[in-house]
């Protein structure tokens, strides 16, 4: 019997690893497949977050809109808002993360 002090149980240690291709990962993540999908899922969050937003002026609302941002491995899209006040308005109403969790594509 095996005298690992484990009722008799006897584990084999082992060691996986695994190599990825960076390369192949940022050809995916640019392709054009990819980008239409958040893209998607951006003007579909823009478009409830519009419907949604609460309006005084209308200026809130105006300034939503979409920016394409560049990082190291892939481009991101992201709503964004403009207005001086889009914090405030968010801190008090979720309207953008509302928007986010319901235009899951």
């Amino acid at each position: 019997m095996p005298s690992d002090g484990k009722k008799g149980l006897k584990m084999a240690k082992s060691r996986i690893s695994v190599d990825f291709n960076p390369k192949f990962f940022d050809g995916i993540l640019n392709s054009a497949g990819v980008k239409a999908l958040t893209t998607l899922a951006a003007d579909r969050a823009l478009a409830y977050a519009k419907a949604s937003a609460p309006v005084d002026t209308g200026a809130y609302r105006d300034g939503l809109g979409i920016e394409e941002v560049k990082r190291a491995h892939r481009t991101t899209v992201m709503v964004v808002g403009h207005d001086p006040k889009t914090l405030l308005v968010e801190a008090q109403t979720g309207n953008l993360a509302k928007a986010l969790r319901k235009a899951k594509v």
